[in-house]
């Protein structure tokens, strides 16, 4: 699913629980994680729920996969991944992905909580994408 598809699907929606709802349901088209990768290295701190997030570099673009205890956390990874998936490290870091929350009216519906672990999964894909600029 693509950013704009999510925002056009967004701006259907007027009841917030509806767009829990939505965020859930993208949370469960992720494709599943290998356990082998749910590990310590991948593991997201400062999240409430566990998140694992784990990027490789194909023809220099970044390709990541994560998964999470939490549906509406699942969810969150779904629109990061829409964000950021097979994007350039350059593009990654160019991209502020509180800002597209925030257009989507995500900032001020989501628990103090949510909002941090949120904030701890931007910065985890940003690191990778920045080793990845680097190894370049």
């Amino acid at each position: 699913m693509t950013l704009a598809e999510i925002s056009d699907d967004f701006a259907l929606l007027d009841d917030w629980e509806d767009r829990y709802r939505y965020v859930i349901e993208l949370g469960k088209a992720l494709p599943e994680m290998s356990p082998e990768l749910k590990t310590d290295t991948n593991k997201v701190r400062g999240c409430a729920s566990q998140v694992w997030l784990a990027t490789t570099t194909e023809d220099g673009r970044l390709q990541i996969i994560g998964d999470s205890d939490a549906h509406i956390v699942r969810g969150l990874i779904a629109i990061l991944f829409a964000i950021y998936q097979n994007q350039t490290p350059d593009h990654i870091l160019k991209t502020d992905a509180r800002a597209v929350f925030a257009d989507l009216g995500l900032k001020e519906h989501l628990t103090p909580q949510r909002s941090n672990g949120f904030s701890s999964m931007v910065e985890r894909i940003r690191a990778d994408a920045q080793l990845a600029a680097a190894s370049t």
